[in-house]
């Protein structure tokens, strides 16, 4: 038996709604009688959930931090991927033929040697671990996201990088066919291929994660399939989906939002209640499936984690 040590990031399993019973909810009330339904009825109908049954093998958070995960559908049906579309709900439906396979991750810059790296070699170099963390979009709405995948830092050992490496740099997949935005040219929402990046101090970090899969499931290509970034202190757009290109580079990265509107985002876009950005206040957030908003949380609740790694900076400049 392994013995699995808790960490400050974890949340509660024990106070998770799972995800089957969260989007049966309204059909049970609507019998009338839910109380009278017995237990092995209602596991009947959560088992005809829509959500794809696992198909990863990977170690299960433990999940000590009391939060209630949101629903799968919640999750893949309300998205942010421009190069699909600037409508959140129209996401999935023009996301549902894009194709993963084949899926080649290059790796490049101030590393040992370049290389490139199948989508299925890379899955079987690492053990898959769930990790259940806050997502907060600098937009104000917020959610919770059982992800599944291995540590950034685990990748970043594995491709050997120089010590004069300070930086990595992500971009998506550039491919027209397959993104409707993309293939508008100059009249696009923003300049493409997306580009991330993040300090090699925050990469190496192990709240920093490699998503493969949400619920025990390979990733749906509304979430960044194959693989995205997830870094949760971080407002969402800094969490960058289907990676096809990681460059260690000595030299700050400029991302595409701070490409687009410098005065909007920052490198840093850590999530932060005191600065608000110039069209959404940060203060507060929505929670996606609840009514009222709730207080925004320093880092997004991981202040513990990843506050020594910015002391000494001003957070309303280096935002």
């Amino acid at each position: 038996m392994n013995y699995i040590k808790s960490k400050g990031w974890e949340l509660s399993e024990n106070f998770v709604t799972d995800e089957r019973f969260f989007d049966k909810r309204r059909k049970f009330l609507k019998l009338g009688a839910a109380l009278a339904i017995s237990s092995a009825y209602v596991m009947d109908l959560a088992a005809k959930e829509s959500a794809p049954s696992p198909n990863l093998e990977y170690l299960k958070d433990p999940n000590l931090q009391h939060l209630t995960l949101n629903s799968y559908d919640q999750i893949t049906s309300y998205n942010n991927f421009y190069e699909f579309s600037t409508n959140k709900e129209a996401v999935r439906p023009l996301a549902k033929n894009f194709k993963t396979e084949p899926w080649k991750v290059t790796i490049d810059g101030l590393v040992e040697k370049p290389f490139e790296v199948d989508m299925h070699e890379l899955m079987k170099k690492f053990s898959l671990e769930e990790r259940i963390y806050r997502f907060r979009c600098v937009e104000g709405w917020a959610m919770v996201v059982p992800w599944v995948g291995f540590e950034l830092s685990k990748l970043i050992k594995y491709a050997r990088p120089l010590l004069s490496a300070k930086y990595i740099r992500f971009e998506t997949l550039y491919d027209p066919k397959q993104f409707p935005d993309q293939n508008r040219g100059r009249f696009a929402a923003l300049d493409y291929p997306y580009v991330e990046g993040l300090r090699m101090d925050e990469a190496m970090n192990p709240l920093a994660f490699m998503v493969t899969g949400l619920y025990g499931h390979t990733l749906p290509p509304q979430n960044g399939a194959p693989i995205r970034l997830a870094v949760p202190w971080k407002y969402g757009f800094k969490s960058i989906k289907s990676i096809v290109k990681i460059t260690f580079t000595d030299t700050q990265p400029l991302n595409t939002w701070q490409q687009a509107a410098s005065n909007e985002y920052g490198f840093y876009a850590n999530v932060n209640p005191h600065v608000d950005h110039p069209r959404w206040s940060q203060a507060r957030e929505r929670v996606l499936g609840k009514f009222f908003k709730q207080d925004t949380l320093m880092f997004n609740g991981y202040e513990k984690e990843v506050a020594y790694m910015y002391k000494g900076m001003d957070l309303r400049k280096w935002f």
